[in-house]
């Protein structure tokens, strides 16, 4: 795809928002592994709407020497070695993530992916010590700046629960499909262009 008509350079200062969602067996990004990672690439569409274009996704093989949290795995059912998983290295998955990102950001005059999630220090904890136990050099993501659908769901729709901010937002949520990184990432993905483009449309009535 080639540079598109309507960049999003100038409207998150040379940042391109990246939806995150990561699955992990546990809270702590040293010791416990990243399973899953999902990353959803938002553009302006020819409205200067902001939409999803595209969506990727791994699954991830824990790291050597890793722990795996017992009630993690219960909470989002993931099976770490099951073969039908098809899942791969943590630098393989990395690397097939931040592939399509780069071009997104190239595209775009971007010079920076940044990382939105929700409550995004947690995804952005466990991708950046994916990161350095991967010995990547040159991630596209900020490496400590973040936008939080947390806090803009509790500023656009009074409610900072993924479920409830959906809800509120009139956004599909399906219970058993939640906790899948992608599921996750998508619907994520499309609360933030509602927020965003809602503020698009508050801007246009000058209050």
């Amino acid at each position: 795809m080639d540079i598109v008509d309507k960049p999003l350079r100038n409207r998150f200062r040379s940042y391109l928002p990246v939806i995150v969602d990561i699955e992990t067996a546990g809270f702590n990004s040293k010791k416990n592994p990243l399973l899953e990672i999902a990353a959803v690439i938002v553009e302006y569409n020819e409205d200067e709407d902001l939409v999803i274009t595209e969506s990727h996704s791994s699954h991830i093989l824990p790291f050597a020497n890793s722990e795996l949290d017992e009630a993690a795995l219960k909470f989002n059912g993931i099976q770490p070695y099951h073969p039908f998983r098809m899942a791969v290295e943590e630098k393989v998955a990395l690397e097939k993530i931040f592939s399509p990102i780069k071009k997104a950001m190239k595209r775009n005059r971007c010079t920076k992916a940044i990382l939105v999630g929700h409550n995004a220090a947690f995804d952005m904890d466990f991708l950046n010590a994916a990161i350095q136990r991967s010995k990547i050099k040159n991630s596209p993501f900020h490496p400590f700046s973040s936008f939080d659908t947390a806090t803009l769901g509790g500023l656009a729709y009074k409610q900072t629960v993924l479920a409830k901010v959906a809800k509120e937002a009139k956004v599909e949520w399906d219970a058993e499909k939640a906790h899948s990184a992608l599921y996750d990432a998508e619907q994520t993905a499309i609360i933030f262009c509602k927020i965003i483009n809602r503020w698009k449309y508050l801007e246009s009535l000058d209050i």
